[in-house]
């Protein structure tokens, strides 16, 4: 009776899986997916904790409590511009826990919660979680490092990188060979462990900042394939669900990431975009290779008050000054005004998927009026004012036709057909792919210095004035 009690739990767990994933590809329903998802998880937990009934009970009791406490004051205490940080930890957890549930089964081969660990499906699956799991980890961790500035953003390469890390690559392959066909030599798998930490670092290292929303992605999918094959491990079907979910979705992503980019996954891995090498393929990064105009923050404002529309296109700039909130007092302001307000999001804008949503939506900015770059493009002709909070990369008008430029072919924001161009920037430094953005020295454009926080609750401030 308990075990067809198990498998309706299990198969309505990952039921509300799949409609969560649903749920969260549409910005007005990503709340519901994310409480369904928890949900979800609660009733996997509960189902597989009546599955292994000779468990003590108090430790995945403790362990419940001690993840909720985590969780909860992770939400309450970690700014939403932290959360590209916060992602990539998960995604190195997730990859961690994998690994160490696939190293508990080479200890415990005897637990009637795993396999035999003597059959070859059951060994391959345990090398194969722990080496991804292992890359997930230490990559994620080395990304949150890069995100953090604890490790620097720009890649750090080095002469026959991809060569080294092609053969910890094949070395790993050979060592798991023999792991599988002798399991009972743990030292194999000692080896599988650190080299996959290893590979993780190596792999990591050498992509720059500007490619961080790949990467993410790419990670969050490792760590789905991750827990896809503890599954296995385990042989815990709603594991095995949840986790190919996860991944599948993640390699998605990661594809949509990529054409955003108008790159191959293969060049974001190996290429060390933003290095300083590319970097000199481009004209001077220092900006001063084009007249620029500035504006005060007043005039601006006066300016945007006689417009009919303007369509806001928000970076990472908005995201380091936590702007988020002035931006909707801005965007209220301009409608008092009669003025129509749109939000132009770039697909790679920020530090990782849907970065630039997540932002705005803390600001309760209504859902309809985010626009994806396809779906807004064409309105940037009519638009009297495009105003550009820290974005650079993703509006530099280089990309449609400067073939030498490293961002040529990128899909970028037509900003530039609008009347007249402000953009908010701290300085003249270029963004990540550390090229100099042409746009600010066009006729229509204007700059305005400062941090983005402060220049926008001038332009509120001037406008409730009027």
């Amino acid at each position: 009776m308990n075990n067809n009690i198990i498998l309706v739990a299990y198969l309505l767990s990952s039921i509300l899986f799949i409609i969560a994933i649903k749920k969260l590809g549409k910005v007005n329903t990503a709340r519901q997916g994310n409480f369904l998802s928890a949900f979800a998880m609660l009733i996997a937990i509960i189902a597989t904790s009546i599955k292994l009934e000779f468990y003590n009970p108090k430790f995945i009791i403790v362990g419940l409590i001690i993840g909720t406490i985590i969780g909860l004051i992770s939400a309450k205490k970690v700014a939403m511009t932290s959360m590209p940080e916060l992602v990539a930890i998960f995604n190195g957890l997730g990859g961690g826990a994998s690994g160490l549930v696939a190293i508990a089964a080479l200890f415990l081969p005897d637990t009637q919660s795993v396999p035999d660990t003597q059959s070859v499906i059951a060994d391959a699956s345990i090398v194969l979680t722990i080496i991804i799991g292992t890359i997930t980890f230490s990559g994620s961790f080395v990304a949150y490092g890069k995100l953090k500035g604890y490790i620097s953003s720009q890649p750090i390469t080095y002469k026959g990188q991809n060569i080294l890390n092609g053969l910890v690559l094949f070395s790993i392959i050979i060592i798991s060979y023999f792991a599988i066909i002798n399991p009972e030599n743990i030292n194999f798998f000692y080896i599988i462990i650190i080299s996959g930490l290893l590979l993780g670092i190596l792999s990591v290292i050498p992509i720059g900042g500007a490619d961080m929303p790949v990467v993410i992605s790419l990670l969050n999918s490792y760590s789905g394939i991750a827990a896809a094959t503890a599954g296995f491990v385990l042989e815990n079907h709603v594991l095995i669900v949840s986790g190919a979910l996860v991944g599948a979705s993640g390699i998605f992503l990661t594809n949509i990431m990529c054409k955003g980019m108008n790159r191959t996954l293969g060049n974001v891995l190996f290429s060390a975009f933003g290095s300083n090498e590319n970097s000199a393929i481009n004209e001077s990064i220092s900006g001063t290779n084009i007249a620029i105009k500035e504006m005060s923050a007043d005039n601006a404002a006066y300016t945007m008050q006689a417009s009919d529309s303007v369509i806001i296109v928000p970076g990472y700039g908005m995201a380091v000054a936590q702007a988020q909130h002035e931006v909707r007092k801005l965007s209220d302001e301009l409608e008092k005004k009669g003025v129509t307000v749109k939000f132009a999001v770039h697909p790679v804008a920020g530090r990782m998927p849907g970065h630039m949503n997540v932002l705005l939506a803390e600001a309760n900015i209504p859902y309809d009026k985010l626009f994806d770059m396809d779906e807004i493009n064409s309105d940037f002709q009519n638009a009297d004012i495009a105003l550009i909070i820290g974005a650079n990369d993703v509006v530099n008008p280089a990309a449609k036709h400067n073939n030498s430029s490293p961002i040529y072919g990128m899909p970028v924001l037509d900003v530039e057909k609008a009347k007249t161009t402000f953009v908010l920037k701290r300085s003249m430094k270029p963004g990540f792919a550390g090229i100099e953005n042409e746009l600010f020295g066009y006729d229509n454009n204007y700059m305005i210095f400062g941090d983005a926080k402060d220049s926008i609750s001038q332009f509120v401030e001037t406008l409730k004035e009027e």
